[in-house]
């Protein structure tokens, strides 16, 4: 079989790195937009149709908890815009994903809703694909603990 017959099992590493950097670039955009709106027009800050997401957007920015979040977005925005610590910034931003996700998924139900949350999944997954093997030690069962006072990982 000649090399041009044959067909290759997975996508090309162009094509994903096409797909993660779309994706870092749309991504990192709209955390970094989603955390500065709300400090330029509180009124930009959407609160949801539903009440339970309304009280609960409400309850989070009348205890202040939102205005760490939006900082959190706007610095992870900018570290996925840039490139920049990606291992931690993607892996950072699942804990507001999960927030984001049950907000759009349950307590404002709908159409446009479901889709932010279905995309704030994609994204989420396509941004720490690339990054899994820093992700795999954390998995270890009975890990073995490093008391050096020496920077890395000693083996």
């Amino acid at each position: 079989m000649t090399r041009e017959q044959q067909i290759p099992d997975e996508l090309p590493g162009p094509t994903i790195k096409w797909i993660y950097h779309l994706s870092r670039i749309i991504f990192g955009g709209w955390w970094l937009y989603s955390g500065v709106m709300p400090f330029i027009n509180p009124a930009w800050q959407p609160l949801g149709q539903e009440q339970p997401a309304i009280d609960f957007s409400v309850a989070m920015i009348d205890s202040g908890l939102m205005t760490w979040v939006k900082v959190a977005e706007i610095v992870l925005g900018l570290l996925i815009l840039a490139n920049r610590m990606m291992p931690l910034a993607a892996a950072a931003i699942i804990p507001i994903n999960f927030v984001i996700i049950y907000w759009n998924f349950v307590l404002d139900e709908g159409i446009v809703e479901w889709t932010f949350g279905g995309l704030t999944i994609l994204f989420n997954a396509i941004l720490l694909w690339p990054w899994r093997r820093y992700y795999w030690p954390l998995l270890a069962w009975r890990g073995r603990p490093d008391f050096s006072t020496k920077p890395g990982i000693q083996d």
